[in-house]
């Protein structure tokens, strides 16, 4: 199944710190912690670019292991997505994930 990245509402953020593409950012401009509330870069930048990133619709969101399709998502401690377990929910997977690093459909959950 193709992936793909189908945004309602995307933010620019000022980034504060190193900002890898498909992996969290939280309104501050940082990396969450792991299990904390945070959006979807689309682009990657250092501190001080604006990131625009999505915050409600699909993106594309780097798994920090395998998951399967159609289950809750939190975020890891370097803001890829992996299955939830006491964290926020952030989103539910629309695409499985074989392995980390691969690139996943998500569901962003406004939070």
């Amino acid at each position: 199944m193709a992936v793909g990245n189908y945004a309602e509402i995307s933010l620019p953020i000022r980034a504060t710190a190193t900002i890898t593409q498909n992996r969290a950012i939280n309104f501050a401009g940082a990396v969450p912690a792991a299990g904390a509330n945070g959006a979807v870069a689309v682009f990657g930048g250092v501190s001080g670019d604006m990131i625009t990133a999505n915050v409600m619709g699909t993106a594309q969101a780097e798994a920090g292991a395998a998951f399967a399709a159609n289950i809750a998502l939190e975020f890891d401690s370097v803001g890829r997505m992996v299955t939830r377990t006491t964290g926020a929910t952030v989103a539910r997977s629309i695409t499985a994930a074989a392995a980390a690093g691969d690139i996943a459909e998500a569901l962003l959950i406004p939070n």
